[in-house]
């Protein structure tokens, strides 16, 4: 007569949950890594000032252009020369009006590096001007002296 062996059943976890919070963190700090690099450059050094103030509100439309000390500028992770700015000008425009704005509801946001040539930046406002663009803030960095 044979005696079959009992083997001891193992007990399995669901690995389901586990995988499936893994993948809902990974996209969560994908967004949140793009949001932080639309915000800020390394090529770009802010100028230092005495004479700034923080926005008493939040800008609810913003276009972030960052401008290079060589004067290339960024806009949304995308780099640009001031007569192709243009291109990502609209691009940023027809976001704005497919949410029922308008080009006066948008705040364009200019980081130059502290280095940049003033007459850049002139030229990166008049690119935008002739968007519609009428709202400009420019970025500084607070010296606590």
């Amino acid at each position: 007569m044979r005696v079959k062996s009992k083997k001891p059943d193992l007990a399995e976890g669901d690995l389901t949950p586990m995988i499936d919070m893994t993948f809902q963190l990974i996209a969560f700090f994908m967004v949140l890594i793009n949001f932080a690099q639309t915000e800020a450059n390394d090529r770009v050094v802010l100028p230092n000032s005495q004479l700034v103030k923080p926005p008493e509100v939040p800008l609810e439309f913003p276009i972030i252009l960052h401008v290079a000390m060589d004067g290339e500028i960024v806009l949304g992770g995308d780099d640009y020369t001031v007569e192709t700015l243009r291109v990502g000008l609209l691009r940023e425009l027809t976001v704005i009006e497919s949410e029922g704005k308008s080009a006066d509801d948008a705040n364009v946001v200019i980081r130059a590096h502290k280095d940049t040539a003033a007459g850049d930046v002139q030229e990166v406002i008049r690119v935008a001007q002739e968007q519609k663009l009428v709202n400009f803030a420019l970025r500084v960095k607070e010296d606590n002296r």
